[in-house]
């Protein structure tokens, strides 16, 4: 059983949701399906009290929600979003085992790939602070850049006020796309979609390098450790 702590954006939890069910029919017949728990946030709170920077009242919310998803019986449970994965450590101690942390099948796959170099996008919040990137360097070797400010706020700004409301417009798309650009002329060997929603906007085909998208990687490892508990 996958426990899905979700609504962060619904956008991008209807994507896992999607990819999730796709992936337990692949490995196991036409009318299989992922055996599932969603817990949804309303993202305006979740917004706010990033914003305001309440984030011991984001951990306790995160908490609740994973313990909850536990006693329900989740075998494993997935926070679906990056950026709230800076509150990994207190998910980890309250269900201890169970978080798989989207970070690390990404720091894999990427480490296999042999890339080193890296270019990260995401939220500003994933983008800046030490916890998303620190724990790609220190567990996979990987040096972790990401835009200039200028292009942190323009990526941080789509996020917000277009992909988590279902907005999906070409002008971004090409803004994204200058910023990957500029990530891989200062070095970027391989581009990490480092928030669920931006696999809504670009993917490979706007890079010169390769892409890894965190939401599908993580959803493969969810696959992979539900189908392997049942």
């Amino acid at each position: 059983m996958i426990g899905l702590i979700g609504g962060m954006s619904w956008e991008s939890s209807a994507e896992y949701y999607r990819l999730l069910n796709r992936g337990v029919r692949a490995a196991r017949g036409p009318t299989a399906s992922a055996s599932c728990i969603l817990w949804s946030f309303d993202f305006a709170e979740i917004e706010r009290r990033q914003h305001d920077g309440d984030w011991e009242g984001l951990a306790a919310l995160m908490v609740d929600a994973a313990e909850r998803l536990d006693r329900a019986g989740a075998d494993v449970i997935a926070l679906c979003t990056n950026t709230m994965h800076r509150l990994a450590p207190q998910i980890e101690a309250a269900v201890p085992g169970k978080l798989i942390h989207i970070a690390d099948p990404t720091g894999q796959r990427i480490a296999d790939a042999g890339s080193r170099k890296v270019g990260l996008l995401g939220t500003a919040f994933t983008m800046e602070q030490h916890f998303y990137k620190g724990r790609l360097a220190d567990r996979f070797g990987l040096d972790v850049i990401v835009p200039e400010a200028e292009d942190r706020a323009t990526v941080h700004r789509i996020i917000y006020q277009e992909l988590v409301a279902g907005i999906v417009d070409d002008g971004s798309r090409a803004a994204y796309r200058a910023v990957i650009a500029r990530l891989v002329e200062a070095g970027a060997e391989a581009i990490i979609l480092g928030c669920t929603e931006i696999m809504l906007l670009v993917g490979p085909d706007d890079s010169s390098v390769p892409v890894f998208d965190t939401t599908a990687i993580h959803v493969d490892a969810l696959v992979e450790a539900a189908l392997a508990s049942t």
